[in-house]
C-alpha cells in the first residue's frame, strides 16, 4: 500500500519574521503561509504591521530575522524584481497605470510581442490581452486608453498584468476601499476565478464582512505581533475583532445618550440643478444626524453646498439662525461650520506638509496674531496647539514635524478632525469619517464624535457604513437620486428600513 503524498508546502511564507525600523519594531515573530488555491486574509489595525508584511513579500523589505520561503525553500528577495521573477504580484488600492497608453500596452509594458522585423506586434498584443480578460471573465477593450478607466477597471488591468507574468501569488492590499458594491462583487468573482486556477492570494481589508465572504483562512496581527492563523469557518466577527484589538465588538459604537438642544443647522429646500432637489432638514445641538444613501445619491454634494464649496441654485442654509450666502466657505467657517471631507488625502490634507502645519491651516490668522505684527506665524504657537490636539485625539506619531503622509489612515483622519475642531465649530459635518481606517481606530473616532455631541456640538455624519449609521445616529436621513426621501428615528432604524428608503422602495416624511 502506497503512503499518502505529503501535503504541498505553502507557495509563499514568512516564518518567524521580525523587522525593525530604528527603534520601531514593525514585525515580531510573524508567520504567514499562503497556499495554492486559497484566499488568505491578513487582519489588524492600522500600525499592526500589515504594510510591512506586504512589502516583505514584495521584496521591498528584507527580514532582520526569520525566513522568507518559496515553495518550502528559503529564498532572499533583493528587490521587487526578484519577487516578480518568483511569481509574486501586488495589487494596491490605487493602481499605477500609464494613463496615455492603452490597456494592452500597460499589461505588456517592456514585454511587448514583436514581429520578425522587431516592431511591436499590436495584433498579437491585443489578442493576448483579450485572452487574459476572457480568462478573468471580464469585458474590457484592450485598445482603450487607461485614462478614464474606473478604479475597479484599473485593478482588473493590474491583475491581468500579474497573470501575464505567470504570477503564482497575488497580494491584494485594500483593493475594495474605493469600489462600489457592484465593483466589489466583480472583483470577488475575478479573485475566485484565480483561486480556482491555483493562485495563492493574500487579501487585506478593513471591511470584516468582505474577509468572511471571500477568504478561507485569516492571520491576525496586533502591534506587529502574530496573534494567530486559523480557518474562518466557525469564527464570528466578534472573535476576529477581539483578536485584532483586544476588546469586544459592542465597544465599537460608544454612543452617549444626549438630550438635543436648539437648532444649530437648518437647511431649507436646498437645490442644485441636476444634482439634488428640495433638500430640507435640521440638526440640533447634541445630535448626531446621519445622512445615508447609495453612492451617487447626492449626499456629499449636499454637504459641499452647505459648506459653500459648491454653489446652490435655490434654498437656504442657516447656522444658529443666521443665513449663509451661497458658495462662500469663508462665511461658513465664520458662522461656525466645519467640514471633514470624504477624501482626506486629496481634500483634507497637504500630504507633504508636516503634521503641525496641517493642523494649523485653519488658524493662520490667529497664529499670525500670536507672533506679533506682520505676516509671519508663530511656530511656537503652532506647535503648542498641534501638541495639545495630538494629545486630546490620542494621535500616534513620531514627531509633529514629520510629513502627515507618513501617518496611518486613521491618524491622518485625526489630523483632519483636529484641524477643524481647532476652529471651535458649532456644527461639524463629517463625510465618511471612518472610510479606510481599521476597526480599532474606528472606535476611537466614534468615541470622539459621541463626546463632541455630548459637549453640545451638532454633528452631520455622512456614511455608507450601515452599522456605523445605526450605531451612532440619533436620526437617519436617507437620500435617493438627489432627494431626501425619509427620516428615521434611532429606535426605528434598521438595515432593512434604511436600504428600502435608499433604493426608493420606502418613502417617509423628510425633515422639515
Amino acid at each position: 500500500m502506497n503512503a499518502p503524498a505529503p501535503p504541498a508546502p505553502p507557495r509563499l511564507a514568512l516564518v518567524n519574521v521580525s523587522k525593525s525600523f530604528g527603534a520601531v519594531q514593525a514585525l515580531q515573530g510573524v508567520t504567514i503561509e499562503l497556499y495554492a488555491g486559497e484566499v488568505h486574509a491578513l487582519a489588524g489595525e492600522n500600525g499592526a504591521g500589515k504594510s510591512t508584511v506586504v512589502k516583505t513579500f514584495a521584496g521591498v523589505h528584507r527580514p532582520d530575522t526569520g525566513e522568507l520561503r518559496l515553495n518550502g525553500e528559503p529564498v532572499t528577495f533583493h528587490g521587487p524584481a526578484d519577487a516578480q521573477a518568483a511569481g509574486v504580484a501586488v495589487i494596491y488600492q490605487e493602481p499605477t497605470l500609464f494613463p496615455d497608453l492603452s490597456v494592452a500596452e500597460n499589461i505588456f509594458m517592456g514585454r511587448q510581442p514583436r514581429t520578425s522585423l522587431g516592431r511591436i506586434d499590436r495584433r498579437a498584443m491585443h489578442a493576448a490581452a483579450a485572452e487574459l480578460f476572457t480568462r478573468l471573465g471580464v469585458a474590457l477593450d484592450p485598445r482603450q486608453p487607461a485614462r478614464g478607466l474606473s478604479i475597479a477597471d484599473q485593478q482588473v488591468v493590474e491583475i491581468a498584468k500579474a497573470i501575464s507574468r505567470d504570477a503564482q501569488v497575488l497580494i491584494m492590499d485594500e483593493p475594495t476601499a474605493a469600489l462600489t458594491g457592484q465593483e466589489v462583487a466583480r472583483l470577488f468573482t475575478v479573485t475566485r476565478t484565480l483561486q480556482q486556477q491555483g493562485c495563492a492570494i493574500l487579501f487585506i481589508s478593513h471591511r470584516l464582512e468582505e474577509i468572511f465572504e471571500l477568504c478561507q483562512r485569516v492571520t491576525t496581527l496586533r502591534d506587529g505581533r502574530w496573534i494567530g492563523s486559523e480557518l474562518l469557518d466557525g469564527l464570528t466577527t466578534d472573535d476576529l475583532v477581539h483578536r485584532m484589538v483586544g476588546r469586544e465588538l459592542e465597544d465599537l459604537y460608544p454612543k452617549q445618550d444626549v438630550t438635543p438642544g436648539e437648532v444649530a443647522l437648518k437647511v431649507s429646500r436646498l437645490t442644485r440643478e441636476g444634482v439634488f432637489t428640495d433638500v430640507s432638514f435640521q440638526v440640533r445641538r447634541g445630535e448626531i444626524v446621519a445622512l445615508a444613501g447609495l453612492v451617487g445619491a447626492g449626499r456629499s454634494e449636499v454637504a459641499r453646498a452647505i459648506f459653500g464649496v459648491d454653489r446652490w441654485d435655490a434654498g437656504e442654509v442657516e447656522v444658529g439662525g443666521v443665513g449663509l450666502p451661497s458658495a462662500s466657505p469663508t462665511a461658513a467657517m465664520a458662522a461656525g461650520l466645519a467640514l471633514v471631507p470624504e477624501d482626506r488625502r486629496q481634500q483634507g490634507l497637504v500630504m507633504d506638509m508636516s503634521i503641525e502645519r496641517n493642523m494649523g491651516l485653519t488658524q493662520l490668522r490667529s497664529l499670525r496674531r500670536a507672533s506679533g505684527p506682520g505676516p509671519l506665524i508663530s511656530r511656537r504657537a503652532e506647535r503648542d496647539r498641534a501638541r495639545d490636539w495630538a494629545t486630546r485625539l490620542q494621535l500616534k506619531f513620531s514627531r509633529l514635524g514629520d510629513a502627515v503622509g507618513v501617518l496611518s489612515g486613521g491618524n491622518q483622519q485625526k489630523v483632519v478632525l483636529a484641524k477643524w475642531l481647532a476652529t471651535e465649530p458649532s456644527v461639524l459635518i463629517v463625510d465618511e469619517p471612518t472610510r479606510g481606517i481599521d476597526v480599532g481606530t474606528k472606535a476611537e473616532v466614534h468615541r470622539l464624535l459621541s463626546e463632541l455631541a455630548a459637549q453640545d456640538l451638532a454633528v452631520l455624519m455622512i456614511s455608507s457604513d450601515l452599522p456605523e449609521v445605526l450605531g451612532m445616529a440619533d436620526r437617519v436621513l436617507v437620500m435617493h437620486e438627489g432627494r431626501l426621501v425619509a427620516e428615521i428615528p434611532r429606535d426605528q432604524a434598521t438595515e432593512e428600513s434604511v436600504m428600502a428608503a435608499a433604493t426608493g422602495q420606502l418613502k417617509g416624511k423628510a425633515a422639515a
